[in-house]
C-alpha cells in the first residue's frame, strides 16, 4: 500500500471511530433515564440481564459504553456482581449488530448517498431545533453519516488490493498463522479502543480480498478477545466488586474465542450453510457476521450453566480490608425466626457500623490526599453496604414476623442507622470539598482557630463511642451545644477575614461548607449515641422478657452450651 493509501486508510479508521462516537454519545443523551430504566430492570433475573445488554449495546451502539456504565454502577453498588455479569453477555452478543451491518449495508448500498443525506439532517437538527434531546438525535445521526462514510473509505482502500504475499503466507501457516491473524485482531481492538472499528477493517479487508476468510475469522475472534481491554481500563482503581465484574468480561470474551478458535473450520462452514439457508448470499462480510454472533453464542452457552460458580469464584477474589469490614458479622438467616434474637444481632451489627462511621469520619475530618482520600472512599462505600444490610436484615424481621416485642426495637434501629448513612454523607461531603484543593487557610491564626475547631470534633466522635449509659437526652443535648459555642464564632472570623480580603471568598466558601458537613456528622454522632443506648436497652428489656415467658426453654438452651 503506498502512502496516499495508507493515509486514505487511516482518515477512514478516523471518520469510522468519529461517527461511532458521535452516534453513541448522541443516542444515549437522546435515550436519557430510558437506558437506566432498562438497566435497572435487569435486576430481576440473570436472562433479563442478557436481554438489557443486548438491546442497550444496540441502542448506543458501542458495547464498551455499556461495560464503563455496568463497572460504574457494581462500583456505586447500584448492581450486584450476578446483576452485571447478565448485561456484560448481553453487551458482547450486542455489539455483533455492527458487524451485521457492516456485512448487510457496507456492501450492498451506495454508502456516499447515504451517509452524505444523513450528515446534513443531523447537522441540521443541531442548528435548528432548540431541544437538548433533539440535538443529541442530530449528533447520532451525523455520527451514523460519519461512520457510513468512515466505512466507505475502507471499503475503497481495500477493493482491489489483492491478497500480498506476506498475508497469504501467514494464513498458510497453519495455527500459527491464526494465531498472528488473532493478535492482529488484538491489537486493533486495544488500539483504537473499539471492536466495532477493527471488525470493520477485518470485514471490507475480507470483502476487498485482501486477506483469507480464516484468516479474518481469526481476526474477528481477536477483536472480541481485545475489547475486554475497555474492562480491564475502567476497573483501575474501582471497587473490588468492579474488578470482578471486568474480569468477568475478560473471561466471558477469551472463552468465547477460546471455543470459536478450536472450531473455526467447523463454525465458518456452519456460517456458510446459514447464509445459503437465509438467503444472504455467501459473501465474506456476511459470513464473517454470522461468525461472529456463533462466536459469541457459544460462549454464552458454555458460560450459562456456570455462572453461579463463576459468580462464586470471583467473590473469593480481590478481596481488601475495607470490603471485609464492610461484611455482616451478626445478621444470620437462622436467627430470624426468633425475633428478639434477630433484632439483638441487627444491633449489634448497628454498633460495628456506628464505630466504622465514626472512625471514618474522624479520619476525613483530619484530612488526607491521593490514594488515602481514595481508600478512605472505599470503606465508605463498603460501610453504606454494610448499613443497607443491616437494614434489609431488619425488613425482613418486620415481614416475618408480627411479634409485639419488637415494635419498640425497631424504629430505633431504623433511626440509628440513618444516623449512620447521614454521617457517611457528610464524610462524602467532605471528601469533595478537599479534593478542590480550596481548604487551605492562608490566615495563620485563623487557621489554628479551624483546626482547633476540627480537633474539638473529633474528640467528640470519640467521645460518642464511649461510655454510651451516659448519652441521655440532656448529654446529647449538652455536648452538642457545647461544639456549637465552639463552631458559631470561627464560622463569624471566617466571614470577616474574607470581608476583610484577608481570605479569598472562594476558600472560605468552601471552608465553610467542610466545617458545616463536619458539624452535622457530629450532631448525627451524637443523636446515634443516645438512640444506640436505648436501643440497647429495648433489647435487654427484650431478652429478659423472652426468659421470663420461656425459662424451660433458656434452661435448656444454657444446658446445650455449657
Amino acid at each position: 500500500m503506498q502512502l496516499s493509501g495508507a493515509l486514505t486508510f487511516l482518515g477512514g479508521i478516523g471518520l469510522f471511530l468519529l461517527g461511532m462516537r458521535l452516534m453513541s454519545d448522541g443516542l444515549r443523551l437522546a435515550a436519557g433515564s430510558a437506558l437506566r430504566d432498562i438497566l435497572a430492570a435487569s435486576t430481576r433475573s440473570r436472562l433479563r440481564g442478557v436481554l438489557s445488554g443486548v438491546l442497550v449495546t444496540a441502542a448506543v451502539q458501542s458495547s464498551s459504553a455499556v461495560i464503563f456504565a455496568t463497572i460504574g454502577f457494581v462500583n456505586a453498588s447500584l448492581l450486584s456482581l450476578a446483576q452485571a455479569i447478565g448485561i456484560i453477555y448481553g453487551a458482547s452478543l450486542g455489539t455483533t449488530l455492527t458487524s451485521w451491518v457492516v456485512a448487510v449495508v457496507g456492501f450492498n448500498v451506495d454508502l456516499q448517498a447515504l451517509a452524505l443525506p444523513l450528515i446534513a439532517l443531523g447537522v441540521g437538527m443541531r442548528v435548528v431545533t432548540g431541544s437538548a434531546r433533539r440535538q443529541a438525535l442530530g449528533d447520532a445521526l451525523a455520527g451514523l453519516g460519519l461512520f457510513f462514510l468512515g466505512l466507505d473509505v475502507l471499503r475503497g482502500t481495500f477493493d482491489g488490493v489483492g491478497d500480498p504475499g506476506l498475508l497469504a503466507a501467514m494464513a498458510d501457516w497453519g495455527v500459527a498463522g491464526l494465531l498472528v491473524f488473532v493478535a492482529v485482531g488484538v491489537g486493533l481492538t486495544t488500539l483504537t479502543q473499539s471492536s466495532s472499528a477493527a471488525l470493520a477493517i477485518t470485514l471490507t479487508a475480507a470483502g476487498g480480498g485482501l486477506i483469507a476468510e480464516t484468516a479474518a475469522a481469526a481476526m474477528v475472534i481477536g477483536a472480541a478477545v481485545g475489547t475486554t481491554s475497555t474492562a480491564v481500563f475502567a476497573a483501575l482503581g474501582a471497587t473490588a466488586n468492579a474488578q470482578r465484574a471486568a474480569t468477568a468480561q475478560v473471561i466471558f470474551n477469551s472463552v468465547a474465542g477460546l471455543v470459536a478458535f478450536i472450531l473455526l473450520v467447523p463454525l465458518l462452514q456452519v456460517a456458510h450453510q446459514a447464509a445459503g439457508l437465509l438467503g444472504l448470499g455467501e459473501q465474506p462480510a456476511v459470513v464473517l457476521a454470522l461468525f461472529h454472533t456463533a462466536t459469541m453464542l457459544l460462549g454464552l452457552a458454555v458460560l450459562w450453566p456456570l455462572t453461579p460458580r463463576l459468580v462464586g469464584w470471583l467473590e473469593q477474589r480481590f478481596r481488601r480490608r475495607d470490603e471485609e469490614r464492610g461484611r455482616p458479622q451478626h445478621l444470620d438467616d437462622n436467627v430470624l425466626a426468633t425475633p428478639t434474637l434477630a433484632l439483638d444481632a441487627a444491633r449489634l451489627e448497628a454498633e460495628r457500623a456506628g464505630a466504622m462511621s465514626r472512625e471514618l469520619a474522624a479520619a476525613a475530618i483530619s484530612g488526607s490526599s491521593g490514594e488515602g482520600r481514595r481508600r478512605l472512599e472505599r470503606e465508605r462505600q463498603a460501610l453504606e453496604g454494610l448499613i443497607q444490610a443491616i437494614n434489609d436484615f431488619a425488613h425482613r424481621i418486620d415481614r416475618s414476623q408480627r411479634d409485639p416485642a419488637i415494635a419498640d426495637g425497631m424504629p430505633l434501629l431504623l433511626r440509628v442507622n440513618q444516623y449512620y448513612q447521614d454521617i457517611l454523607e457528610r464524610v462524602a461531603a467532605v471528601h469533595e470539598l478537599d479534593s478542590t484543593g480550596e481548604a487551605y487557610i492562608g490566615d495563620g491564626e485563623l487557621a489554628t482557630e479551624v483546626d482547633r475547631l476540627l480537633a474539638e470534633a473529633v474528640r467528640q466522635l470519640e467521645a460518642a463511642g464511649r461510655a454510651e449509659q451516659e448519652w441521655n437526652r440532656e448529654a446529647v443535648k449538652a455536648a452538642r451545644k457545647s461544639f456549637d459555642r465552639a463552631y458559631q464564632p470561627v464560622k463569624n472570623r471566617l466571614l470577616r477575614a474574607a470581608a476583610e480580603g484577608r481570605v479569598p471568598v472562594r476558600r472560605m466558601v468552601v471552608t465553610l461548607d467542610r466545617l458545616s458537613a463536619v458539624r452535622r456528622a457530629v450532631d448525627q454522632a451524637l443523636k446515634a449515641a443516645r438512640y444506640q443506648r436505648k436501643l440497647r436497652r429495648a433489647c435487654e428489656r427484650l431478652q429478659d422478657d423472652d426468659r421470663e415467658a420461656h425459662p424451660a426453654d433458656t434452661a435448656a438452651s444454657v444446658d446445650d452450651t455449657g
